[in-house]
């Protein structure tokens, strides 16, 4: 948590805010602010997503997970396959058996097979 203190403490002195300000914008009293900073108390999500918002930068700043403000980037990967066949051995072994690891296309195949699971289900 002293690292979201850290972040919190070093966004409100980047644009010379005193705790007392800050803590007017935000609706909050100096004293919280000054525990969140001191890393005291853990801020409310509410806090944090206001300083988010305020300052235009991701949450995975705020919590010291990159030093990017605009956050760590993603490619959205369901493990869809897993969550389908989890429960069925018989399709699971199905799946299985459609791809070839080695295979350059198993990614595609994996990908096309996964979307007619998909469209099956609904």
């Amino acid at each position: 948590m002293q690292e979201v203190a850290q972040r919190l403490k070093g966004l409100r002195e980047s644009v010379n805010l005193s705790q007392a300000k800050i803590a007017a914008l935000m609706g909050a009293t100096q004293a919280s602010v000054n525990r969140y900073e001191n890393g005291q108390s853990s801020p409310p999500l509410k806090i944090l997503l206001w300083y988010a918002d305020f300052f235009d930068i991701s949450m995975d700043y705020i919590f010291a997970r990159t030093e990017q403000p605009e956050g760590k980037l993603y490619e959205h990967k369901p493990k869809v396959i897993e969550a389908i066949t989890q429960d069925n051995k018989e399709l699971r072994q199905f799946v299985d058996m459609c791809f070839d690891p080695s295979s350059p296309v198993s990614e595609k195949l994996r990908e096309v097979l996964t979307q007619m699971l998909q469209e099956q289900g609904k």
